[in-house]
């Protein structure tokens, strides 16, 4: 497409767990996955190494807001903190699926992603704070996954399927 710009790269995104969106995310990180390689060598040619495909790993994702009243991101991170310290209350509910969305310029749902088993393995409350910078207070989370995949029913309108 050219001189036509892609709607996704000006996107808009929301993020849902626990049923509901949460209000205030200005930046998630990128979905990434690493496939190990396996080499391994045949027994009738031993000078000839084979590669496979061997574990994949799901990089952290971090989330980040400005500072307000929701607690969503203390409350996730305090469930993995007190299962840490023996509290066993949290141990049910400290991994949950949350759900990204990304919206085109128009507003338009483009793509969805499914994000399983995600638990908090660090909680920023509050940067250094500094009385002479004139800066937004950032919280964030990082994110431990076991996987994701694209929600293949969210198609952007408009698109040809493909």
């Amino acid at each position: 497409m050219s001189g036509v710009a892609d709607p996704l790269e000006t996107s808009r995104f929301r993020v849902k767990w626990d049923g509901r969106y949460v209000p205030g995310i200005t930046r998630v990180s990128g979905l990434r996955r690493v496939t190990e390689v396996v080499e391994h060598r045949e027994g009738g040619d031993p000078s000839t190494s084979h590669k496979s495909p061997g574990r994949t790993t799901y990089d952290a994702i971090t989330l980040e807001r400005g500072v307000t009243q929701d607690t969503a991101f203390e409350d996730w991170a305090n469930l993995a903190w007190s299962l840490g310290t023996g509290g066993q209350s949290a141990a049910a509910n400290f991994r949950k699926d949350i759900y990204l969305e990304i919206y085109n310029e128009t507003g338009q749902l483009a793509r969805a992603y499914q994000i399983y088993r995600c638990w908090v393995s660090e909680y920023g409350a509050l940067p250094d704070l500094d009385g002479g910078a004139n800066a937004i207070a950032i919280e964030h989370i990082v994110l431990e996954t076991e996987g994701w995949e694209r929600d293949v029913s969210v198609v952007e309108p408009g698109a040809s399927g493909g």
